[in-house]
């Protein structure tokens, strides 16, 4: 049925001589993370917070950090475990089994905190995290622009989502924060995502005359960062936009749409290149 299509994108991956993998936050429900589609999704995943009648977006605010950390921590900190917890799923395998079989230079572009591209072993210096990642901690004053590597251990009261302790900055001894870019949030410190943004420019400066391939996987239209960078990339020439997404996967010829997860997706184009 969708034959031609997979078969098109798999000639596209054959010859193409860079990779450029956009995710959202769909991507990682393969591996059993949630995806926060709107308040009952959030609710769904954290009912806590749906009786404490919280939003994502009032849990996900950085005030909690100053007006009460053990809460601010607590749902960060529990995100930390989750996220520490997860084992990539073969999605991530098969990708990299590409770069390898078809000799792909490779960039990843996320909106992502969770560090699973790492994880299943992806090139930290092939990674841009545009809204930051949960592994990397702050001062929340910010005190100075130092970001170190989030290493606390987080124990959480799941009754009232708070955390029984809460990391500090080595500096001041205040309380630190994730280095994530939030809502309302005006400390967020930059400087690691802008230094994975110039890696970024020039990986595909390097790439200006390469054929390449965009595989978009996961990233809704609500917050729509990634779904432009995606149709950005794929106005260079010799371009193409592979775009997986099970309930918005529209986007225009010539790119592909292919509607369902990302192993799904990955998996049949996957048959057509053995």
């Amino acid at each position: 049925m969708h034959e031609p299509r997979y078969a098109e994108a798999a000639d596209i991956i054959r010859n193409a001589g860079a990779i450029v993998m956009t995710a959202g936050a769909g991507i990682g429900v393969d591996s059993g993370l949630p995806d926060f589609r709107g308040n009952q999704g959030f609710w769904n995943s954290y009912p806590m917070y749906q009786r404490l009648g919280l939003s994502f977006i009032q849990a996900a605010n950085p005030e909690h950090f100053e007006d009460d950390p053990n809460f601010g921590w607590g749902f960060y900190g529990h995100r930390t475990n989750l996220y520490r917890n997860t084992v990539p799923h073969s999605g991530f395998r098969i990708l990299l089994d590409w770069i390898e079989e078809f000799k792909l230079d490779y960039f990843i572009a996320t909106s992502n905190v969770d560090g699973q591209f790492q994880k299943a072993g992806f090139s930290e210096d092939r990674i841009l995290e545009v809204h930051g990642s949960i592994h990397h901690l702050q001062c929340t004053v910010p005190c100075n622009h130092a970001i170190w590597p989030n290493e606390a251990e987080y124990i959480i009261d799941e009754a009232t989502m708070r955390a029984t302790d809460v990391p500090r900055c080595p500096q001041c001894q205040r309380v630190a924060r994730p280095n994530i870019l939030m809502f309302g949030d005006y400390s967020w410190l930059p400087r690691r995502s802008a230094i994975q943004e110039e890696n970024f420019d020039e990986f595909l400066q390097f790439n200006s005359d390469n054929k390449m391939v965009i595989i978009e996987m996961g990233a809704g239209s609500s917050i729509p960062t990634i779904r432009h960078l995606s149709e950005q990339l794929g106005q260079r020439q010799q371009a193409n936009v592979l775009r997986i997404n099970p309930r918005e996967p529209q986007i225009r010829a010539p790119h592909l749409s292919f509607s369902g997860g990302t192993v799904e997706i990955l998996s049949q184009i996957q048959n057509l290149l053995d």
